[in-house]
Protein backbone atom coordinates (compact mmCIF):
# COMPACT_ATOMS: atom_id res chain seq x y z
CA UNK A 1 0.00 0.00 0.00
CA UNK A 2 1.12 3.58 -1.16
CA UNK A 3 2.98 5.64 1.69
CA UNK A 4 -0.47 8.15 2.90
CA UNK A 5 1.46 9.95 5.80
CA UNK A 6 1.96 13.16 3.54
CA UNK A 7 -1.33 12.88 1.79
CA UNK A 8 -3.39 12.65 5.39
CA UNK A 9 -1.06 15.45 7.13
CA UNK A 10 -1.86 17.67 3.93
CA UNK A 11 -5.69 17.34 4.06
CA UNK A 12 -5.47 18.27 8.52
CA UNK A 13 -3.63 20.95 7.44
CA UNK A 14 -5.74 22.33 4.92
CA UNK A 15 -8.98 21.84 7.20
CA UNK A 16 -7.09 23.96 9.85
CA UNK A 17 -6.97 26.51 7.40
CA UNK A 18 -10.43 25.99 6.30
CA UNK A 19 -11.20 26.89 10.20
CA UNK A 20 -9.50 29.69 10.52
CA UNK A 21 -10.78 31.65 6.78
CA UNK A 22 -14.14 30.51 7.83
CA UNK A 23 -13.80 31.74 11.52
CA UNK A 24 -15.91 28.37 12.45
CA UNK A 25 -14.82 29.24 16.13
CA UNK A 26 -17.01 32.66 15.86
CA UNK A 27 -19.68 30.59 13.62
CA UNK A 28 -20.24 28.60 17.06
CA UNK A 29 -20.61 31.14 19.28
CA UNK A 30 -23.27 33.19 17.19
CA UNK A 31 -25.05 30.16 16.86
CA UNK A 32 -25.38 29.63 20.10
CA UNK A 33 -26.72 33.49 20.19
CA UNK A 34 -28.93 32.87 17.43
CA UNK A 35 -30.83 30.04 18.75
CA UNK A 36 -32.76 31.53 21.63
CA UNK A 37 -33.62 34.37 19.06
CA UNK A 38 -35.13 32.20 16.50
CA UNK A 39 -37.19 30.13 19.16
CA UNK A 40 -38.39 33.74 20.64
CA UNK A 41 -42.06 34.05 20.44
CA UNK A 42 -43.31 37.16 18.33
CA UNK A 43 -39.94 36.94 16.32
CA UNK A 44 -42.23 36.96 12.99
CA UNK A 45 -44.25 39.71 14.13
CA UNK A 46 -40.39 42.11 12.04
CA UNK A 47 -40.51 39.73 9.15
CA UNK A 48 -37.42 41.45 7.79
CA UNK A 49 -35.55 41.19 10.79
CA UNK A 50 -36.89 37.59 11.51
CA UNK A 51 -36.15 36.34 7.50
CA UNK A 52 -32.22 38.14 8.06
CA UNK A 53 -31.59 36.12 11.09
CA UNK A 54 -32.92 32.69 9.59
CA UNK A 55 -30.27 33.89 6.62
CA UNK A 56 -27.98 34.81 8.95
CA UNK A 57 -28.22 31.09 11.14
CA UNK A 58 -28.94 29.06 7.62
CA UNK A 59 -25.64 30.28 6.21
CA UNK A 60 -23.30 30.06 9.92
CA UNK A 61 -25.04 26.08 10.51
CA UNK A 62 -24.10 25.47 6.65
CA UNK A 63 -20.32 26.10 7.19
CA UNK A 64 -20.13 24.88 10.71
CA UNK A 65 -22.09 21.37 9.75
CA UNK A 66 -19.60 21.09 6.56
CA UNK A 67 -16.08 21.59 8.61
CA UNK A 68 -18.16 19.31 11.38
CA UNK A 69 -18.65 16.37 8.41
CA UNK A 70 -15.02 16.99 7.27
CA UNK A 71 -13.61 16.24 10.44
CA UNK A 72 -14.87 13.39 11.05
CA UNK A 73 -14.21 11.89 7.77
CA UNK A 74 -10.69 13.11 7.62
CA UNK A 75 -10.12 11.12 11.16
CA UNK A 76 -11.61 8.09 9.90
CA UNK A 77 -9.82 8.17 7.03
CA UNK A 78 -6.58 8.74 9.41
CA UNK A 79 -7.69 5.82 12.04
CA UNK A 80 -8.66 3.29 8.84
CA UNK A 81 -4.69 4.48 7.61
CA UNK A 82 -3.71 3.39 11.27
CA UNK A 83 -5.12 0.17 10.63
CA UNK A 84 -3.95 -0.80 7.52
CA UNK A 85 -0.52 -0.27 8.84
CA UNK A 86 -1.03 -1.83 11.79
CA UNK A 87 -1.94 -5.15 9.36
CA UNK A 88 1.39 -4.75 6.94
CA UNK A 89 0.05 -7.84 4.86
CA UNK A 90 -3.15 -6.98 4.04
CA UNK A 91 -3.89 -4.44 1.60
CA UNK A 92 -7.33 -4.60 1.27
CA UNK A 93 -8.09 -1.58 2.37
CA UNK A 94 -5.93 0.28 0.21
CA UNK A 95 -8.52 1.21 -2.65
CA UNK A 96 -10.97 2.29 -0.12
CA UNK A 97 -7.84 4.76 1.76
CA UNK A 98 -6.83 6.29 -1.82
CA UNK A 99 -10.91 6.52 -2.43
CA UNK A 100 -11.45 8.42 0.84
CA UNK A 101 -8.48 10.67 0.32
CA UNK A 102 -8.96 11.97 -3.13
CA UNK A 103 -12.79 12.50 -2.51
CA UNK A 104 -11.63 14.36 0.88
CA UNK A 105 -9.10 16.69 -1.36
CA UNK A 106 -11.73 17.30 -3.92
CA UNK A 107 -14.26 18.40 -1.14
CA UNK A 108 -11.32 21.04 0.33
CA UNK A 109 -10.50 22.11 -3.41
CA UNK A 110 -14.10 23.17 -2.97
CA UNK A 111 -14.27 24.45 -0.11
CA UNK A 112 -11.03 26.63 -0.41
CA UNK A 113 -13.19 28.38 -2.81
CA UNK A 114 -14.69 30.58 0.14
CA UNK A 115 -11.64 31.83 0.66
CA UNK A 116 -12.05 33.66 -2.56
CA UNK A 117 -15.06 35.87 -1.88
CA UNK A 118 -13.27 38.46 -0.99
CA UNK A 119 -15.87 41.47 -2.07
CA UNK A 120 -18.39 42.72 0.62
CA UNK A 121 -21.91 41.08 -0.88
CA UNK A 122 -20.32 38.47 -2.73
CA UNK A 123 -22.55 35.61 -0.16
CA UNK A 124 -25.77 37.38 -1.28
CA UNK A 125 -28.65 36.82 -4.29
CA UNK A 126 -27.13 38.62 -7.33
CA UNK A 127 -29.55 40.59 -9.98
CA UNK A 128 -28.57 39.99 -13.46
CA UNK A 129 -29.08 42.24 -16.63
CA UNK A 130 -28.09 41.26 -20.01
CA UNK A 131 -28.46 43.36 -23.12
CA UNK A 132 -27.99 43.22 -26.33
CA UNK A 133 -25.54 45.58 -28.08
CA UNK A 134 -23.86 45.45 -31.77
CA UNK A 135 -24.69 43.07 -33.71
CA UNK A 136 -28.28 43.86 -34.86
CA UNK A 137 -30.40 40.16 -34.74
CA UNK A 138 -27.29 38.30 -34.01
CA UNK A 139 -26.36 40.47 -30.77
CA UNK A 140 -29.95 39.61 -30.06
CA UNK A 141 -29.71 36.39 -30.33
CA UNK A 142 -26.08 35.95 -28.59
CA UNK A 143 -28.32 37.94 -25.77
CA UNK A 144 -30.98 35.12 -25.59
CA UNK A 145 -27.90 32.47 -25.81
CA UNK A 146 -26.26 33.81 -23.01
CA UNK A 147 -29.62 34.07 -20.78
CA UNK A 148 -30.28 30.53 -21.56
CA UNK A 149 -26.18 29.87 -20.21
CA UNK A 150 -26.82 31.50 -16.89
CA UNK A 151 -30.12 29.60 -16.37
CA UNK A 152 -28.36 26.37 -16.99
CA UNK A 153 -25.56 27.37 -14.86
CA UNK A 154 -28.10 27.73 -12.33
CA UNK A 155 -29.45 24.65 -12.78
CA UNK A 156 -26.21 23.29 -12.47
CA UNK A 157 -25.58 25.19 -8.80
CA UNK A 158 -29.19 24.06 -7.42
CA UNK A 159 -29.57 27.98 -7.45
CA UNK A 160 -33.09 29.48 -8.07
CA UNK A 161 -33.73 31.66 -10.95
CA UNK A 162 -36.60 34.32 -10.52
CA UNK A 163 -36.71 36.02 -14.49
CA UNK A 164 -38.81 39.50 -13.90
CA UNK A 165 -38.45 41.04 -17.01
CA UNK A 166 -37.80 40.56 -20.58
CA UNK A 167 -37.98 42.41 -23.56
CA UNK A 168 -38.08 40.53 -27.32
CA UNK A 169 -35.72 41.22 -30.23
CA UNK A 170 -37.36 42.75 -32.82
CA UNK A 171 -36.70 39.40 -35.34
CA UNK A 172 -35.13 37.03 -32.82
CA UNK A 173 -33.76 36.57 -29.14
CA UNK A 174 -33.85 39.31 -26.55
CA UNK A 175 -33.05 42.86 -26.68
CA UNK A 176 -32.79 42.57 -22.75
CA UNK A 177 -33.43 40.58 -19.41
CA UNK A 178 -33.45 41.45 -16.04
CA UNK A 179 -33.44 38.37 -13.83
CA UNK A 180 -32.65 37.39 -9.91
CA UNK A 181 -30.22 34.38 -8.63
CA UNK A 182 -30.93 33.01 -5.23
CA UNK A 183 -28.16 31.12 -3.66
CA UNK A 184 -24.81 31.44 -1.33
CA UNK A 185 -22.33 33.63 -3.01
CA UNK A 186 -24.40 34.26 -6.08
CA UNK A 187 -22.85 37.83 -6.21
CA UNK A 188 -19.72 36.98 -6.01
CA UNK A 189 -19.69 33.91 -8.27
CA UNK A 190 -21.36 36.09 -10.72
CA UNK A 191 -18.85 38.95 -10.31
CA UNK A 192 -16.57 37.23 -13.04
CA UNK A 193 -19.60 37.82 -15.90
CA UNK A 194 -19.58 41.29 -15.35
CA UNK A 195 -18.57 43.47 -18.48
CA UNK A 196 -18.83 42.76 -21.98
CA UNK A 197 -19.31 39.57 -23.77
CA UNK A 198 -18.21 38.46 -27.42
CA UNK A 199 -19.48 35.92 -30.01
CA UNK A 200 -18.09 35.24 -33.21
CA UNK A 201 -19.93 32.96 -35.59
CA UNK A 202 -21.38 32.13 -39.10
CA UNK A 203 -24.61 34.01 -38.74
CA UNK A 204 -28.05 32.14 -39.32
CA UNK A 205 -29.23 35.25 -40.24
CA UNK A 206 -26.93 36.34 -43.40
CA UNK A 207 -28.66 34.62 -46.15
CA UNK A 208 -24.72 33.97 -46.98
CA UNK A 209 -24.01 32.48 -43.96
CA UNK A 210 -20.84 34.89 -43.28
CA UNK A 211 -19.34 35.14 -40.20
CA UNK A 212 -20.39 37.67 -37.80
CA UNK A 213 -19.12 39.62 -34.39
CA UNK A 214 -21.64 40.47 -31.97
CA UNK A 215 -21.91 41.63 -28.35
CA UNK A 216 -23.76 41.58 -25.32
CA UNK A 217 -23.31 43.38 -21.83
CA UNK A 218 -23.80 41.76 -18.60
CA UNK A 219 -24.52 43.61 -15.24
CA UNK A 220 -24.10 41.94 -12.04
CA UNK A 221 -25.68 44.31 -8.77
CA UNK A 222 -26.32 42.10 -4.83
CA UNK A 223 -29.68 42.21 -4.38
CA UNK A 224 -30.09 43.62 -1.14
CA UNK A 225 -33.42 43.82 0.36
CA UNK A 226 -32.62 46.32 2.61
CA UNK A 227 -30.82 48.11 0.54
CA UNK A 228 -33.39 50.83 0.74
CA UNK A 229 -31.62 51.73 4.22
CA UNK A 230 -28.28 52.20 2.10
CA UNK A 231 -30.15 55.03 -0.32
CA UNK A 232 -32.97 57.85 0.11
CA UNK A 233 -35.64 57.60 -2.60
CA UNK A 234 -37.38 60.24 -3.34
CA UNK A 235 -40.97 59.37 -4.78
CA UNK A 236 -41.04 63.28 -6.70
CA UNK A 237 -37.64 61.64 -8.62
CA UNK A 238 -39.57 58.43 -10.09
CA UNK A 239 -41.56 58.59 -13.28
CA UNK A 240 -43.70 55.04 -13.12
CA UNK A 241 -45.25 53.68 -16.14
CA UNK A 242 -47.39 50.55 -16.17
CA UNK A 243 -47.91 48.60 -19.68
CA UNK A 244 -49.22 45.12 -20.42
CA UNK A 245 -46.95 42.04 -19.95
CA UNK A 246 -45.43 40.38 -22.52
CA UNK A 247 -43.67 37.34 -20.64
CA UNK A 248 -45.65 33.93 -20.23
CA UNK A 249 -47.74 33.98 -17.01
CA UNK A 250 -51.68 33.15 -17.59
CA UNK A 251 -54.89 35.19 -18.62
CA UNK A 252 -53.51 37.11 -15.13
CA UNK A 253 -51.07 39.29 -17.62
CA UNK A 254 -52.29 39.42 -20.75
CA UNK A 255 -55.77 41.09 -19.54
CA UNK A 256 -54.09 43.77 -17.26
CA UNK A 257 -51.86 46.22 -17.47
CA UNK A 258 -49.71 45.01 -14.49
CA UNK A 259 -46.21 45.57 -15.45
CA UNK A 260 -44.46 48.64 -14.03
CA UNK A 261 -41.40 50.30 -15.37
CA UNK A 262 -39.90 52.65 -12.80
CA UNK A 263 -37.45 55.34 -14.33
CA UNK A 264 -35.16 57.29 -11.59
CA UNK A 265 -35.00 60.66 -12.84
CA UNK A 266 -31.94 62.19 -11.70
CA UNK A 267 -30.01 59.20 -12.36
CA UNK A 268 -31.88 58.16 -15.64
CA UNK A 269 -31.60 54.63 -14.10
CA UNK A 270 -35.10 52.15 -15.68
CA UNK A 271 -36.23 49.38 -13.72
CA UNK A 272 -38.70 46.83 -15.32
CA UNK A 273 -40.38 44.12 -13.91
CA UNK A 274 -43.86 42.02 -15.37
CA UNK A 275 -42.69 38.78 -13.61
CA UNK A 276 -45.43 39.12 -10.11
CA UNK A 277 -48.93 38.51 -10.87
CA UNK A 278 -49.84 42.10 -9.63
CA UNK A 279 -48.86 45.64 -10.21
CA UNK A 280 -48.29 46.29 -6.80
CA UNK A 281 -45.85 43.26 -6.58
CA UNK A 282 -43.96 44.39 -9.43
CA UNK A 283 -43.72 47.71 -8.36
CA UNK A 284 -42.39 46.27 -4.89
CA UNK A 285 -39.84 44.17 -6.56
CA UNK A 286 -38.68 46.82 -9.07
CA UNK A 287 -38.36 49.11 -6.27
CA UNK A 288 -36.54 46.64 -4.58
CA UNK A 289 -33.82 46.61 -7.88
CA UNK A 290 -33.85 50.45 -8.17
CA UNK A 291 -32.72 50.35 -4.51
CA UNK A 292 -30.06 47.60 -4.93
CA UNK A 293 -29.11 49.76 -8.62
CA UNK A 294 -28.61 52.97 -6.82
CA UNK A 295 -26.95 51.35 -3.83
CA UNK A 296 -24.31 49.64 -5.88
CA UNK A 297 -23.75 52.96 -8.52
CA UNK A 298 -23.12 55.23 -5.15
CA UNK A 299 -20.51 52.16 -4.31
CA UNK A 300 -18.80 52.25 -7.45
CA UNK A 301 -18.88 56.30 -7.27
CA UNK A 302 -17.12 55.71 -4.15
CA UNK A 303 -14.90 53.60 -5.52
CA UNK A 304 -14.03 55.73 -8.42
CA UNK A 305 -13.24 58.27 -6.47
CA UNK A 306 -10.65 56.30 -4.08
CA UNK A 307 -9.04 54.77 -7.38
CA UNK A 308 -8.62 58.41 -8.90
CA UNK A 309 -6.79 59.38 -5.66
CA UNK A 310 -4.64 56.50 -6.12
CA UNK A 311 -3.71 56.94 -9.46
CA UNK A 312 -4.24 55.18 -12.65
CA UNK A 313 -3.83 51.36 -12.73
CA UNK A 314 -4.12 48.30 -15.15
CA UNK A 315 -7.56 46.82 -14.68
CA UNK A 316 -10.57 45.77 -16.64
CA UNK A 317 -13.69 47.57 -15.63
CA UNK A 318 -17.51 47.83 -17.05
CA UNK A 319 -17.28 48.37 -20.83
CA UNK A 320 -14.21 46.37 -21.52
CA UNK A 321 -14.56 42.96 -23.26
CA UNK A 322 -14.35 40.64 -20.94
CA UNK A 323 -14.45 36.98 -22.54
CA UNK A 324 -14.48 36.04 -26.19
CA UNK A 325 -16.56 32.99 -27.85
CA UNK A 326 -15.70 31.85 -30.90
CA UNK A 327 -17.90 29.41 -32.82
CA UNK A 328 -16.40 29.47 -36.01
CA UNK A 329 -13.59 29.56 -38.05
CA UNK A 330 -12.60 27.02 -34.80
CA UNK A 331 -13.93 27.07 -31.17
CA UNK A 332 -12.73 28.39 -28.32
CA UNK A 333 -13.81 30.26 -25.28
CA UNK A 334 -11.61 32.55 -23.61
CA UNK A 335 -11.37 34.93 -20.82
CA UNK A 336 -9.20 38.28 -21.60
CA UNK A 337 -8.43 39.08 -18.15
CA UNK A 338 -7.65 35.37 -16.93
CA UNK A 339 -6.68 33.70 -20.37
CA UNK A 340 -8.12 30.45 -18.94
CA UNK A 341 -9.43 29.14 -21.80
CA UNK A 342 -11.45 26.10 -22.99
CA UNK A 343 -12.43 24.87 -26.59
CA UNK A 344 -15.60 23.07 -25.59
CA UNK A 345 -17.84 26.13 -25.93
CA UNK A 346 -20.64 23.66 -26.06
CA UNK A 347 -20.16 23.10 -22.59
CA UNK A 348 -19.74 26.25 -21.80
CA UNK A 349 -22.90 27.74 -23.75
CA UNK A 350 -24.67 25.11 -21.55
CA UNK A 351 -23.73 26.64 -17.96
CA UNK A 352 -20.37 25.39 -17.17
CA UNK A 353 -18.89 28.53 -16.29
CA UNK A 354 -17.67 27.32 -12.86
CA UNK A 355 -13.96 26.84 -14.29
CA UNK A 356 -14.10 30.75 -15.85
CA UNK A 357 -15.50 31.84 -12.19
CA UNK A 358 -12.97 30.00 -10.01
CA UNK A 359 -10.23 31.65 -12.16
CA UNK A 360 -11.38 35.09 -12.50
CA UNK A 361 -11.76 34.71 -8.19
CA UNK A 362 -8.33 33.89 -7.90
CA UNK A 363 -7.22 36.68 -10.54
CA UNK A 364 -9.29 39.45 -8.61
CA UNK A 365 -7.38 38.17 -5.46
CA UNK A 366 -3.92 39.14 -6.89
CA UNK A 367 -5.37 42.24 -8.35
Amino acid sequence: MRDLTEDLRALRRRLEEASVYLDIEHSEKRLAELEPELSRPGLWDDQAAAQALTREYAALKDDVDLVASLERRLRDAEDLYELARSEAEDDSLAADLEGAVGELGAALDHLELRSLFTGEHDERDAVVEVHAKDGGTDAQDWAEMLLRMYQRWVERRGFQLEVDEVSPGQEAGILSATFIVKGRYATGLLSSERGVHRLVRMSPFDSQHRRHTSFAAVTVIPFLEEASDEVEIDEKDLRIDTYRSSSAGGQHVNVTDSAVRITHLPTGVVVAVQNERSQHQNRAKAMQILAARLADRAREERAAELSAMAGPKAQVGWGSQIRSYVLAPFQLVKDLRTDYETGNVVAVLDGDLDPFMEAYLRWRRRQ
